[in-house]
């Protein structure tokens, strides 16, 4: 767990730095994402006896690039619809309707791996392909139900919504020199 934690720690720090006021959704949802695998591991081994083993912390730590690969794909798909003009509010939107099925995808490709990890391990590999499973579950529930309505509410903001430089959504932050006025759905 607190190889877990150290994962976090460092998946949270490059998200601030990199996505400024967004990495405060970042690190909202990570915590919120520890506390409840903190909160099944802690279930798991009172009620079915689980026991971590290291390649059980393992499964945690790659979880972590997982859950952050989440974010990226969704804040990078929000920074492409304002580089085109659009609001934050409608890239928020926009951005989570491209940016779902990617992230989908690729958590439905880890829970693939460790089931098929699970079934065909022995022994303490078990552990790892069961940590992986259980995290990858959590990320997709964190995902949908934290993550993205935050980020609604967030959008919102005239924080976010005007280009603030510390909301990693300023002309500087997108890359582009103006950002272009949207007339008539197209840019």
């Amino acid at each position: 767990v607190k190889a877990r934690i150290c994962g976090l720690i460092l998946v949270m720090v490059y998200c601030v730095l990199y996505f400024r006021g967004l990495g405060v959704v970042v690190v909202a949802s990570l915590v919120v994402a520890g506390v409840i695998t903190y909160a099944m591991v802690l279930i798991l081994a009172r009620t079915a006896g689980f026991t971590l083993t290291l390649p059980g912390i393992a499964g945690l730590i790659v979880a972590v690039g997982i859950t952050a690969d989440s974010f990226i794909v969704y804040f990078e798909r929000i920074r492409d619809e304002m580089r085109m003009g659009k609001s934050m509010r409608v890239a928020a939107e926009t951005g989570w309707v491209k940016a779902r099925n990617t992230c989908l995808a690729a958590d439905a490709v880890s829970l693939l791996a460790a089931i098929v990890l699970f079934i065909f391990a022995i022994g303490v590999v078990k552990g790892f392909a069961f940590t992986l499973g259980l995290s990858t579950v959590i990320d997709v529930a964190v995902f949908f139900w934290f993550t993205k309505p935050m980020v609604t509410l967030l959008a919102r903001r005239e924080f976010f919504n005007s280009g603030h430089k510390y909301s990693g959504l300023s002309r500087e932050s997108l890359g582009v020199d103006e950002v272009p006025t949207v007339v008539g759905g197209k840019a």
